[in-house]
This record gives structure tokens, C-alpha cells and sequence, in this order.
């Protein structure tokens, strides 16, 4: 019975699940004017935390059998994004570019997550100091302005490779994020101030991760954060 109650707990957990953002609208993404009434939530996914506490892991073992278009890596290499690819696997072979796009999309979650719950010991554990330095102030003037931007992550509807490239030793990897998300400002009355719990938004998030080829650390932390101009 009891054990019953905890998978429905969890169920409704993902359903209604709110990342709570504030202050941050130019480092997570901006509006794309694709505004449409919410949709039923079902689509939100759960996140699974398997980076064993360390930073962004992302599944790095290429699959032979995977279709041309999954392998930027085997395009023309006079396609810089094909040559970045490339460059980081001369570095690395057990890179892949589809693989990593997948991993990424859980790493989204985790930031979005990690910065609505305010918890700064994981983001530190996932972002570069100077991105965590940037989140961990948002969160203070959040708390100190007692506000919140409730934040419901309705569905990843993309997360593609855009940019490769190696600087040093370092793995630099570009992705563009497209989300649709329902955003609701609050302020300390828990008034609404801005956005509208039935509308759902497309978001685009551009999103920098970067990796030190040479450690065998084979985690990777987000490195810069922009939107779409």
C-alpha cells in the first residue's frame, strides 16, 4: 500500500514539477513569439540523477550502426561543424555527436532544476565558476526580492550540436536548445506580475559545454549560456 502511494507521488511529481527561475531570462533563453494555450504536462520528464555527484556526464560511446545524419563527424570536412567534430574526436575517439545532443538535454534539466531549487552545490559541481558565479547571484537577488519565476518545462522539443570545436586541449561543444515552457512570475504576495499559467512558450537556449581532453575526468560543465539574437 504504502509503496503504492510513493510511485503515484512520483507520477504527480513529474506532472506538475515547477523549476522556479528568476532574473535569468538572457542566460536561459528568450521568447520565440511561438506562444500557444498549455498543453496537459504529461510530456514533462523526470530527471535522473547518474553523475554519480560529479559534474555533466554526458554518453560519450559512438554507435557504429547509427545513420549518416546522427554523425556530423562523417560529413564534408570543409563544414566547419564537421571539422570541429572531427578535431574533437582526434582528441577523443570515444566522442559522438548524437550521443552527447542526448546526454545534453538531461544536463538542461538538471541547470534549470538546480538553479529553481537554488541549489548552488550542484550547479557548482556542473557550471565553470564564472557561469556558477552568475546563477548563484540570480538566486540571490531572487531570495533578497523574495520573487519567484515559476517555470514548468513542458517538453525538450530539440537539443542540436551547432558548434565543435578544440581550444588547446579543451572540448568546446555548442548546442541550441528548443523548449517549451510555461513561466509565471510571482511576487512576495504571491501575486502575479508577469507571464500566464496557461500559456505555453518556445524558448531558445544556446548553451556552451566544455571538457579537457587530456584529464581523465570524462565529465564535461556548461561553459557559457546566450540566447538566440
Amino acid at each position: 500500500m504504502g509503496d503504492g502511494f510513493q510511485f503515484l507521488d512520483i507520477v504527480l511529481f513529474a506532472m506538475v514539477a515547477a523549476f522556479l527561475v528568476l532574473r535569468l531570462r538572457s542566460v536561459l533563453g528568450k521568447r520565440t513569439g511561438h506562444e500557444q494555450p498549455r498543453q496537459d504536462p504529461m510530456s514533462q520528464r523526470l530527471n535522473q540523477a547518474e553523475n554519480d555527484g560529479n559534474v555533466i556526464d554526458m554518453p560519450n560511446t559512438g554507435r557504429e550502426d547509427a545513420p549518416a545524419a546522427e554523425h556530423p563527424e562523417s560529413l564534408d570536412t570543409d563544414d566547419p561543424l564537421a571539422t570541429g567534430i572531427a578535431d574533437i574526436r582526434d582528441a577523443d575517439p570515444s566522442f559522438n555527436s548524437a550521443e552527447f545532443a542526448n546526454g545534453a538535454r538531461g544536463a538542461f534539466e538538471m541547470v534549470v532544476q538546480g538553479f529553481a531549487e537554488g541549489d548552488t552545490e550542484t550547479l557548482k559541481m556542473l557550471l565553470a565558476d564564472d557561469v556558477f558565479d552568475n546563477f548563484r547571484t540570480a538566486i540571490d537577488e531572487r531570495e533578497e526580492a523574495e520573487e519567484t519565476l515559476e517555470t514548468t518545462i513542458i517538453s525538450i522539443k530539440s537539443a542540436e550540436v551547432i558548434e565543435a570545436e578544440m581550444d588547446g586541449r579543451n572540448a568546446l561543444v555548442t548546442l541550441k536548445f528548443v523548449s517549451e515552457q510555461v513561466n509565471v512570475a510571482r511576487d512576495s504576495e504571491d501575486r502575479i506580475i508577469d507571464g500566464d499559467p496557461n500559456q505555453v512558450t518556445e524558448i531558445t537556449d544556446i548553451w556552451t559545454f566544455s571538457r579537457d581532453t587530456k584529464s581523465g575526468d570524462p565529465n564535461w560543465k556548461l561553459v557559457e549560456t546566450r540566447s538566440q539574437n
